[in-house]
């Protein structure tokens, strides 16, 4: 069985809150982890999304086939934890730990491959975005020069003659 491998450290997310997560994708085909981890609100979802990612791009690399592909083992780590003061009442102090976390998955090729259930959209590249977003600016460029045009065949108002009028007035007792 040929695997795949893709290592995460130094995660600043708590190990207990990964590990959530990463139960959730322990297992699954490729193609159901990632659509289950896109569509997560949990904020470790994300960095295991791009981990996830990363790893089918090294299985890539080593020719299997994408369909084939499952999480064999996922493993959540405890890395190091940064010390933080807290000032408390009567002159004491509370040590507050922000811990991180290491995540190594394991992915592995399977015999049969899985049905595709899920797609993703492909993202546009940038040159085409670039070429859209001028066009777009275009189009509101006319537009705009359009409307100035119409304004200019209105006629403009004509102005009133003597200043300001009184807008309050008191009342005579």
């Amino acid at each position: 069985m040929r695997t795949a491998k893709a290592k995460l450290r130094y995660l600043r997310i708590s190990p207990k809150k990964v590990r959530l997560v990463a139960d959730l994708i322990r297992g699954m085909p490729v193609n159901r982890a990632l659509a289950q981890l896109y569509l997560l609100p949990n904020r470790a979802a994300k960095p295991l999304f791009k981990l996830l990612n990363s790893a089918i791009a090294n299985a890539q690399n080593k020719n299997l086939a994408k369909e084939k592909l499952f999480i064999s083992e996922i493993r959540v780590d405890q890395g190091p934890s940064l010390k933080r003061y807290r000032f408390e009442a009567r002159g004491r102090v509370h040590l507050i730990k922000k811990k991180s976390t290491h995540v190594s998955l394991c992915l592995a090729e399977a015999e049969k491959p899985f049905p595709q259930q899920f797609s993703f959209p492909e993202k546009e590249k940038k040159k085409e975005k670039k070429v859209a977003k001028k066009e777009e600016k275009e189009k509101v460029e006319e537009e705009k020069t359009k409307l100035t045009k119409a304004e200019e065949k209105v006629e403009p108002k004509k102005e009133r003659k003597g200043g300001i009028t009184k807008i309050f007035r008191r009342k005579a007792t």
